[in-house]
Parts: structure tokens; sequence; C-alpha cells
């Protein structure tokens, strides 16, 4: 049986219109009715109708996050913190998978509209196309829109937080010259990705600035996931493309790369080394622990939140772009040339 704000008032002895001012911790209610409506409502079952509230105040508590899919580790640590964050702020989540489908993309931006949440988070399907009617509508609408992770021209209008993906691709390659190695192969991510071109762009300037003029035949496409590493890999060892180390766009990519050669008998990191970027939970755990930039996930899913906390509040927030950091671990090593 569902317990309702006349219920209370018949058992509390005052009116319904008492009983909801005490709900809301009205002023005008003093501190004792309110403690004592409340412990009452609360041994009665009372659970607040929280459309009803939505309906009067026009908000929702609600808020929408969209990412490709939850099982990516790398969305985890970033999935975690926002949940927490606008749980303190007395905000329920909704997540939502887009599996990087552009058509489910809309349909999911379209649902959680529908249920008129207050703001969205969103990883957004990459497409290279600079415009997307879906956030042209989200845009017009004035729907609160944080973007996670870098901006492309079709998403360009709304403020994002991101990492900084250039300079901790950077730093990997720096790491690796300094160890020595100069012919590094580079496993890139989806064309459409501007994370990947920030990476790739890192990794170019970090050539440059030794006076190593980057070689486009050592770029392979490595896409985003632990078989497209694998399949990376595998060109690269049929090709025999000389390289002493291989820097990928992410720690599943470097994770499938390190299964090929191992596979191939070679050792990591005495005859490749190899570097991810990420600093995914896997990176650490996998049986040679990967040597990878960490993303601070946390702190960008807990920034989002700030910039959504603004919008909600009715400012005007600016984007967060957050430094990133090299973790050495043992997959790599001098090349042996360089160790003799």
């Amino acid at each position: 049986m569902t317990v309702r704000l006349k219920d209370i008032a018949f058992a509390a002895g005052v009116s319904v219109m008492t009983v909801s001012k005490a709900m809301r911790n009205a002023p005008d209610i003093s501190a004792s009715t309110k403690t004592r409506i409340k412990l009452l409502a609360q041994q009665m079952g009372y659970v607040p109708d929280s459309a009803a509230q939505g309906l009067r105040s026009r908000t929702t508590r609600l808020l929408g996050l969209l990412l490709p899919t939850i099982v990516n580790p790398v969305y985890a640590r970033m999935v975690s913190a926002i949940e927490e964050s606008a749980h303190e702020m007395g905000y329920d989540l909704i997540i939502a998978h887009t599996l990087n489908i552009q058509e489910r993309e809309e349909a999911c931006i379209r649902r959680l509209l529908a249920r008129r949440v207050d703001g969205i988070f969103v990883v957004p399907v990459y497409r290279l196309e600079p415009t997307a009617p879906i956030y042209t509508e989200l845009f017009n609408r004035r729907v609160p829109t944080i973007i996670l992770g870098q901006r492309a021209p079709f998403c360009a209008n709304f403020v994002n937080v991101e990492g900084d993906d250039l300079q901790g691709s950077f730093a990997m390659t720096k790491h690796l010259l300094e160890l020595g190695h100069k012919r590094i192969a580079f496993l890139s991510g989806p064309m459409a990705s501007p994370q990947a071109h920030e990476r790739i762009e890192g990794y170019r300037r970090a050539l440059r600035e030794t006076d190593i003029e980057p070689d486009d035949k050592l770029i392979f496409a490595g896409g985003s996931t632990i078989e497209e590493g694998e399949a990376a890999a595998l060109q690269i060892i049929n090709e025999a493309v000389q390289v002493t180390a291989i820097q990928a766009v992410n720690d599943m990519v470097a994770i499938g790369a390190a299964n090929t050669f191992l596979r191939q008998g070679a050792k990591i990191p005495e005859d490749m080394s190899i570097a991810g970027f990420g600093n995914t939970l896997a990176s650490e755990h996998f049986r040679i622990p990967l040597t990878t930039v960490r993303q601070p996930k946390a702190r960008l899913g807990r920034a989002a939140v700030e910039l959504m906390k603004q919008y909600l509040h009715g400012n005007q927030p600016v984007p967060a772009r957050l430094s990133a950091a090299v973790v050495i671990r043992q997959s790599t090593a001098p090349p042996k040339q360089v160790a003799a």
C-alpha cells in the first residue's frame, strides 16, 4: 500500500500542508515538528514521488551519462567519480551505452530528453562530418551538456573536460627516446577521434624535438581494441619492420600488440619495448606490467560534475584540461644495442 502525505498528516494530527512543508524543510515549520513528522514518515514507509516533485520544481534531479560501453576499463573510474559527485549533489544518474553507433547515440539522447534530465554528460560518437543534427538540437534546446573528452567540429559549441593527451603522448615518446630507442612504431587510433590525433601529434613532436624526422612507415592503424592491437603487431612482424619499441594509442591496443609478440617468442622488454596510454587496471596487472600514461580519470569525472553544477546554477562554465603523466613499469627498457 502506498503511503500518502494525507496518511502521515492523519497519523501526526496535522494538516497535509504542514507535512508537505516539513518534508521540504520549509523555514516556517519548527525543527521539532519536522523531526517528528519525518520520523513518522520513515516508520510508515513513505517514499517521495520524485516525478510529482519534478513537476512542481521543473527539475527531475536526474542527469544522463552517455558512453560507448561501461565495460571499457577506460571509463570505469570516471563513471564512478561522476556518480559519486552527482549523488552528493542529490542527483541520480541514468547511464546509456552508444556502442559507438551514431544512430544509437541519437536514440539515447532523445530518451534522456524524454526523461527530462537536467543535464547530460556524453562521450561523443566521433565522426568526420562537421555537424551532427542531434548535437545542434541539444545546443538549441540549451540542455546543459558536458563533453567528456576532446571536442570535434560537430560538438565544438559545448563545454568539455579532457586530459592533455598531446603532452602525455609527447612525454611517453620522450621516455622511449631517452632509453635509446630511435625506431619507434606508433599504433594509431580511429581517424575520427580527436584524442587519437593528439596522441599521434605528441609522438611526432617528441621525435622532431630529438631531430628524428617522423616516418609514416612506422605508423600503423591500431584501432582501439586488444584484437586490433594484435592485428597491428602481426602486420609489423609480417612486413619485417625494424623497430625496437612500440607506442600504442591506448592500453588495450598495447596489450594486444604485446600478446602477439609474446606468442611469436619475443621477450618484453628485452626484444621489444611496448607502451600504452590510459593507465587502466589491466595495464598494471598485465603479465608484463605496462608502461603507460596516467590519465586523471577520477579527477576528470569530478571536474565534469563541477562544470555541470555551474550550469545548473545558471553560470557559464569554462572547459577544463587536466595534465597526464608517464607511469614507468616493466614493459620498457633500453634496446639491446644500447644495453650491451
